[in-house]
């Protein structure tokens, strides 16, 4: 039974946890002060010994924790690749700990938590994708302290919507018009070089991930793969099924590039997606001339011959590549720092991107997938996703569906190249490995024999 005692002008209650100290055995107390009268505190202890017999006591010691030493004890007990949890270490030093820090554990209120969720969503700095992730992982945080007996409930309620509906934010965007990847590619060839132009196809029409492209190497490219796999089973069904009586030239999906404690690091795909990419003609042909043009051993080399992953591809290639550029002339020896060291021909915005994204590409590549009504297992396993369910479990790529896949690439490009007018081209920085004008020329010449 509690007992309450009188504490100054107030009384204070003390009731059995029912737990007992490790080493003496002896049964552990909990206690509250501040009670007006002798039956508030009396009622109050008989409600906690209720909870103790119905195990949904939380002890007053166990919930008092901090979140600022819960939060790093929980961080250092995920699982998850480097670069999940170097978001989840940021989230929570810029936004958790800073608001709840100092806050017990069982002290965090629901209302509390919902003033605070506003107050994050409307801050300038923190975007509506961004502030619905840091939430995430708070409320992950609070269902395992309630796991961890600190908490008896989640402040992050789960069953009902509170607050007025707001639509959910879609990206503007245009479909992927083949006119618009061409116009990029010879943008990209006329401030980065032929591997400018091949790596905006090679985006476009695998829907690789950017930093699956920093990390493409020469062994893993067509014409080298799969003969130059250095896993012999792999090597051995793929020689089969890719290099057989109708061959099929393909990428394999092996790496991507990643900062791993200030170390360029080769990390497996985003979600271990491991896979390979059947090419159209017109693209594996462009990679063999590419590879054939280069000594290094990633498939795209940087302006200066490195790994891309080293730059900012995004300020440093993509806008440049995408948002146009006024002709420049080359930098004077002697004459101060500013401008490029090299003359650069100006070059036209392609509308559609400019000022958007890369990933683009890749969700343009989706669309042209599902635009020629290719299966759904076939897309969403190119694209490096994992179907649910039954599904998943059940469906498979045949080389019948790459083979679709490869011919309906190509067929989009013959299509474009049939109508294409190759008079003049924008100059490459580089000396190119051969004339590109000419090969674009003898692409055309082979559409229209097509008809």
């Amino acid at each position: 039974m509690p007992w309450p005692e009188k504490r100054g002008n107030t009384w204070r209650v003390r009731w059995d946890s029912g737990r007992v100290h490790p080493e003496t055995g002896k049964p552990i107390y909990d206690s509250k002060s501040g009670f007006l009268t002798r039956a508030e505190a009396y009622e109050y202890g008989l409600d906690r010994e209720s909870d103790v017999r119905n195990d949904r006591y939380i002890s007053r010691r166990d919930g008092a924790v901090l979140m600022k030493d819960f939060v790093e004890d929980w961080l250092d007990g995920i699982d998850v690749g480097h670069l999940r949890e170097r978001a989840c270490r940021s989230m929570a030093r810029l936004y958790i700990v800073p608001r709840w820090g100092e806050t017990a554990v069982g002290d965090i209120k629901p209302s509390a938590y919902r003033a605070w969720k506003k107050e994050l969503l409307a801050r300038p700095n923190v975007g509506a994708d961004y502030g619905r992730e840091i939430l995430g992982l708070f409320a992950m945080m609070m269902e395992d302290a309630v796991e961890d007996e600190l908490r008896k409930a989640s402040p992050v309620s789960t069953q009902r919507r509170r607050g007025k509906y707001t639509k959910k934010a879609r990206e503007k965007k245009r479909h992927m018009d083949v006119v618009d990847v061409f116009q990029l590619a010879l943008n990209a060839n006329a401030y980065w070089g032929f591997p400018g132009f091949v790596f905006i196809w090679t985006m476009s029409c695998t829907g690789m991930r950017p930093a699956e492209l920093y990390a493409l190497r020469r062994e893993f490219t067509y014409p080298a793969w799969p003969a130059a796999d250095p896993d012999e089973e792999q090597r051995e069904e793929s020689l089969e099924r890719y290099m057989g009586d109708e061959p099929m030239p393909a990428v394999r999906v092996q790496y991507q590039h990643q900062w791993k404690d200030s170390v360029l690091t080769l990390m497996p795909p985003k979600y271990d997606s491991y896979r390979t990419l059947v090419l159209p003609p017109f693209l594996a042909e462009l990679l063999e001339l590419l590879l054939d043009s280069h000594e290094s051993e990633w498939v795209f080399p940087s302006i200066n011959n490195g790994p891309l992953a080293k730059a900012n591809f995004t300020y440093q290639y993509w806008r440049r590549i995408a948002d146009g550029r006024d002709e420049t002339p080359a930098r004077e020896p002697g004459s101060g720092r500013g401008g490029s060291r090299r003359p650069l021909p100006g070059w036209p915005a392609v509308k559609a991107y400019k000022g958007k994204r890369l990933y683009l590409l890749r969700h343009g590549h989706k669309e042209w997938l599902d635009e020629d009504g290719h299966s759904r297992v076939a897309v969403e396993t190119r694209m490096g996703h994992e179907l649910p369910g039954v599904e998943g479990t059940y469906s498979n790529v045949t080389p019948a569906m790459e083979r679709a896949i490869m011919e309906s690439l190509q067929a989009r490009w013959v299509a474009f190249v049939r109508e294409l007018k190759v008079d003049s081209l924008p100059l490459s920085p580089n000396s190119l490995p051969f004339d590109l004008g000419e090969w674009l020329k003898q692409q055309v010449s082979a559409a229209r024999d097509v008809d």
